[in-house]
Formats: structure tokens, sequence, C-alpha cells
């Protein structure tokens, strides 16, 4: 392969999963040179590396992860050329039991009969596989692999099954391109939202309540904060709130086809010897409420807005802090339109969705995903639908990927992916286009003809879930959140006790004119003061001491250090008041 071709590099999507893909084989290959009695699952490439699940009678330490990825440097000097070869079935499965590995022949002999098995050898190492693979281990450059984690994972994801060993690695073509990625790694380590909740006392996750996350104080001035912004920017656009039930009999969840296509993640219960079902999203409560009045084309689009609680059963395995939680705050929408309407109203919420992400410094990238096998609907219906969304997008001037078989279960969506500080994705927006609820509701609309038709309708959130929208913008900003949305936006110094009246004059001015303040009375050094106010990244201190109080001043630092000067009261509540209505991110 000639590393000149741009065909080879990571640019190429496909050429990196390769990459990675090889390495996971010489992962494996390491290891059982310095353990033949384990036994080797599966070694796919993922997002961001590799893993291989394994079967060994030890526990892997960080120091056994440094052995293999030294032995993984010497297979990458030894150029080992990998081929690939068919053997019939039989021989295959002859060939991985004389090798005592049980996994390879349980993975054989779910494959179709009669084909013939393929595997790829690299030395004295052979393992199943289809491939592809590069054509030696001396591409891959051993300098510039780690190994970075060992999990326990169930073989074949069941929890009835053995549990191995899951070894996550990552490579790249340069060793500063590593250096990079761990540098930023670890960043995101100090940024994890979890930890930050806990020091910045936002929210708790608790054994009590796997899921369900308990908000404290601070972190309830946050998501008010949030909520707050979400009714401002709702109302310029001119949506209308409501509230719908939490729980609603099973009858309409099977009417909507929720019951169907998604009883499997909600939560069921018994009211009067009638089933009922925990809402998982508020989409049949929206449509209840508009079918409950007669409407006309002139109301049309209506949008309808509803920040409904909602719950979800997530396997416990996959509950993530705030990112995949059992109960969340779905900032959910209904917008009902005539089908003349369709393209107006998809690209009105593209507009919503740019002045909100703009707000919090995210940038995105629009997902396309069309119509799944288990979906409502014909197909002429999907394409239709399929069509005006591209339409409504590359109208604008923006860009899209097509995500196969990847929609609702009612109707293509355009899927948002955030990107933030680190260049981390995170998918929140969505944009679902419907004209099947509309039709099993029996949702109607007067026209200008007098007749009545068929409104069609999107379901989009731009937030997602408050909840992991919170931990997203947690990370992104560090905790550091600009001052209008920050739970304490400044936080008064006295120098000395003798100062310690005029602070309190300033903050309770300050909090007269609607600003989010504290007091540290405490008897400590200003220097530890201003050092703790930092790490809690309030926005502002204002230090004062026997100065200030003659003068009538405060002496403004931000949590970056940058020291204003002394000013009064008033100019610093003016250039407060300008970064909270600005939304300036500082």
């Amino acid at each position: 392969m000639s590393e000149e071709n741009n065909q080879y590099t990571f640019e190429n999507e496909a050429y990196k999963k390769t990459y990675w893909h090889t390495c996971s084989h010489v992962m494996a290959q390491a290891v059982k040179r310095l353990w033949p009695e384990v036994r080797l699952a599966i070694g796919p490439s993922i997002d961001e590396g590799w893993y291989y699940d394994m079967d060994a009678p030890f526990a892997f330490t960080p120091e056994h992860l440094e052995q293999i990825e030294g032995e993984m440097r010497k297979i990458c000097k030894e150029k080992l050329k990998l081929e690939r070869f068919e053997l019939p079935r039989a021989e295959a499965l002859a060939f991985m039991e004389e090798k005592g590995e049980p996994f390879k022949v349980e993975l054989i002999n779910d494959l179709p009969e009669g084909e013939a098995i393929s595997l790829y050898k690299q030395g004295e190492f052979t393992d199943l596989c289809a491939g592809p693979h590069l054509d030696s281990t001396g591409r891959i450059k051993g300098n510039a692999l780690k190994l970075t984690a060992c999990n326990a994972a169930y073989w074949r994801g069941d929890s009835n099954r053995e549990t191995l060993q899951r070894i996550y690695g990552i490579a790249f073509p340069k060793k500063d391109e590593l250096d990079a990625y761990l540098q930023r790694i670890e960043e995101a380590k100090k940024r994890d939202h979890r930890r930050l909740g806990k020091e910045l006392g936002l929210f708790l996750l608790r054994d009590e309540g796997p899921g369900f996350p308990f908000f404290l104080p601070k972190g309830m001035v946050l998501k008010n904060t949030l909520i707050d912004y979400w009714r401002q920017i709702h109302k310029k656009y001119g949506y209308v709130e409501i509230a719908t039930p939490i729980m609603l009999n099973r009858q309409l969840w099977e009417r909507s086809g929720h019951w169907d296509h998604y009883k499997n993640n909600m939560y069921a219960t018994v009211i009067d010897d009638v089933d009922f079902a925990v809402k998982p999203m508020n989409c049949p409560g929206g449509m209840l409420v508009y079918a409950s009045e007669p409407h006309s084309y002139k109301e049309l689009p209506l949008r309808v807005g509803e920040l409904g609680l909602v719950h979800r059963h997530e396997l416990s395995g996959a509950l993530h802090g705030l990112f995949r939680v059992r109960c969340f705050t779905q900032d959910d929408a209904h917008v009902f339109m005539t089908r003349e309407q369709m393209k107006d109203v998809i690209q009105e919420t593209v507009r919503l969705f740019d002045e909100v992400y703009s707000t919090f410094g995210l940038s995105y990238t629009i997902e396309l995903s069309t119509m799944p096998e288990d979906h409502i609907g014909t197909v002429d219906e999907w394409e239709r639908n399929q069509d005006i969304l591209k339409d409504a997008i590359t109208g604008m001037g923006k860009q899209f990927v097509i995500n196969e078989g990847d929609g609702a279960f009612y109707g293509p969506k355009l899927d948002f992916h955030l990107a933030d500080s680190l260049g981390r994705t995170w998918q929140c927006g969505t944009i679902q286009l419907d004209s099947q609820l509309p039709e099993r509701f029996e949702l109607e609309y007067t026209g200008e003809d007098g007749q009545k038709h068929r409104p069609v309708m999107i379901h989009r959130v731009v937030l997602g879930s408050i909840e992991r929208f919170i931990g997203v913008i947690t990370e992104h900003f560090a905790g550091a959140f600009p001052a209008w949305l920050a739970p304490v936006q400044v936080k008064v110094l006295p120098v000395t006790d003798r100062a310690e009246d005029y602070a309190r004059q300033v903050a309770a001015k300050l909090e007269e004119l609607g600003f989010r303040c504290e007091v540290d009375e405490r008897s400590e050094k200003i220097g530890k003061k201003i050092r703790e106010a930092t790490l809690e990244k309030v926005p502002f201190m204002l230090v004062v001491g026997d100065r200030d109080m003659e003068n009538g001043t405060v002496s403004p630092r931000r949590r970056s250090g940058e020291d204003l000067g002394a000013m009064g009261l008033d100019a610093f509540a003016a250039l407060l008041d300008g970064e909270v209505k600005g939304k300036a991110i500082k």
C-alpha cells in the first residue's frame, strides 16, 4: 500500500477501520504469545480504536496491558504478512477445536451451512475473520498505539453467558496523533460531568434509584435557567406550551403504535383492572390535546411544546451519569401543519435550532435517518417524506449524511449531532416527519374549502433530554458555565472582618437586581477565598476591602484570573447585566 496515496490515511474511514481491526489481531497475537492459555472471543474495530474479548484464568492489570503493548510493538517490527485463506466448515471447526478456542467454534457453528470459512494468518497466529486487514503488521506504527482500558463483558452481550475481559486499544499512523488523542482523553476525564456534578453540587446519582438523578439546589438553578431560556426562545417562535399526564392506558399506546414497537422500554402497571403505562414519550398525549377541539387551516402551523417527564426502561449496564438515565425531561414539541407548509416549518425549526446551539457555542452535523424494517406506513409515504426533509435542508444550504434504516417507526428524521469544545459529538436535536399518527388518531382541520383534511406533523426536540443536555454542557464548559447559566454568578469576598457588613450590602444590592450572589464570610485569607471560588468556577469574584468601603467600590475578578480593577457597584452590575442578557460565552 502506498502511504502517499490519500486512500491509505485516516481521512478514509474504511482505511481507519481496517487499520484498527488489524491492530485487534496484533493484540490478540501478543496475548497468545504471552499467555497461550487465554481463549479468544471477538475483536472488532469501534468508533475509536478496537477491543478484543478474551477469557483468561487471571484478571488483566495495567501491568499486563504494558506487557501486551510491548509484544505488539515487536510484532509490528516483524512485519508479518497477513494472509487470508478459506477452509471448509468441518476443517475450520476441527482447526479451532484443536487450538482450544470454544468461542470461535461457536461462531463457526452459527455461520450459514455450505459456506467456506474465512481466516487470516500472520506468522504463527491464525484467527477466524472476514476481514479486511492491512497486508502487513509493519503498516502499524508500534510507537503510536496504546491499550486504554480493560472491562468485563458478557459473551455475545448475554448476562446468562460467560463473563469475559474486554481490552480496549487505540492507534494512529503518527506518534503525535496518539499523544494529542491521549491528551484529549485526559481532558475529557477532568470534564466528566459525573465528577463535576458532585464537586459543584449539581446532582446526585444513588444506588437507591439507579438511572433516576437527584438535582441539588445549585443543579436546580442551572436546570430552571435552562428551562427559562427554552420557554423564552419557543415563545419567540410562536409555540404554546402544554402538559400531559405521566401515565395513560394501554389502549392509547396500542393506538399510537408504541405498545407494539416500544413496550420493552416502558414501565407498566394496573389500575382498576386496566393496564396503564408510564409515558416513554409525549406524542400520544399531544395527539389527544389536538383532537380535543376543532381546528381551522388559519391556526396552522400549530406549534405545541411540552417539557414532559418521561420514563424509559434502560438496562443497568447502559446507565451513564446524566447521559443515559431512566427518567428525564424531554423538551418535546409537535407542530401540526398542512402538507403545503411542511418545507417552511422544517426550515423554521432548523433556524430555531441554529439560534439555540449557537448560544452555547455548539456546531453540528446533520444525519437523515431513513425507513427501518420495523415501520408503519407505505414505502411511497416514506420516500415522499424523506424527499421533503432533503429538500428543506439542501434549500438552506446545509449538508447531511444518510443513516440507512434508522428512522423512527412512524417516519424519517433529521438528527443533529452537536460538536463540543473537545470535538466530541452528541446527538441531541431531532426533527421527525410524521403522517402516521395524525392518521391513527384521525386528526382533522377545516380547510379553506370548508372540507375536513388530515394534518401532517413533526415531532422535534432541540435539547433532547434536559438532563442529558446539562451533562453535555457541563463537559463542554468544563463546569465553568457562562454567567447567565452559572448557579452562582458572583461571590463577594471580604478581605477582612471589617468589610463583612459592606460585603453583605453589596450582595443584597446585586440580589435585588436579580443576580445570584453569595458572600464568603469565613475567617480565611483572601488568597484562599479566591482559590476556592475559582475552583467553584464562579464567573465573578468581588474582592472588597477598606478602600472599597471608603470609596463605595468593588474590585471584580474573573475566574480566569483577570483583574478588572476597582469600579462602582453600578458599573459592575451593568457589566454583569450585559453578559447575562447577551448570553455571553466567557
